[in-house]
């Protein structure tokens, strides 16, 4: 893994609280800045990704994934977000269910929650408070680079393993574990 210093592409955005949808567009426009995007440093062994300034206050990052890595089951807590591929594919596997937020470790889901999108360049989503997925790409050849943004700046996320149809909450982090 790596950390680069803090980029701040030139987009304008001014919005106080953005919504979903202002990050899918910042996203979006990020992912079209064909320069930034090619400044991405990508290793072979893992992930790298540069901090970026989103809209309105809120968190953004660029993230080049080598082929065969992922994020592991988690969510971002509070925040929404947005994400958007710029190169490549990833797939986002994602429960369709809200989960309690706090006070539990092992949780039974039920049949029919998982859902599965293959995201390929020019594609993304938006997503609400306390969605849990994991991301991946599958490509045996290929990195993937993306764009994310979450409002709040994420305050945790919460990192979950998954057998059959039980998630368990492993661990949570907090921003200086990971800036």
């Amino acid at each position: 893994m790596s950390v680069f210093p803090s980029v701040s592409p030139s987009l304008s955005a001014s919005v106080a609280t953005p919504t979903q949808a202002d990050l899918l567009d910042f996203v979006r426009r990020t992912a079209a800045d064909t320069a930034l995007i090619a400044s991405l440093p990508l290793d072979p062994e893992g992930r790298t990704w540069v901090r970026l300034e989103g809209p309105g206050g809120s968190e953004a990052w660029l993230i080049g994934w080598p082929p065969g890595t992922g994020t592991g089951w988690h969510d971002h807590a509070d925040s929404v977000g947005a994400f958007l591929i710029a190169r490549g594919e990833l797939k986002e596997n994602s429960l369709a269910a809200r989960l309690p937020t706090d006070g539990w470790k092992t949780l039974e889901l039920s049949e029919g929650v998982d859902r599965e999108r293959r995201l390929s360049a020019g594609k993304g989503r938006a997503f609400g408070r306390h969605h849990v997925h994991e991301v991946l790409n599958e490509s045996l050849d290929e990195h993937a680079v993306s764009v994310h943004a979450y409002h709040p700046p994420l305050p945790r996320i919460r990192r979950y393993s998954r057998t059959g149809q039980v998630l368990r909450l492993e661990q949570v982090e907090r921003p200086e574990d990971w800036q």
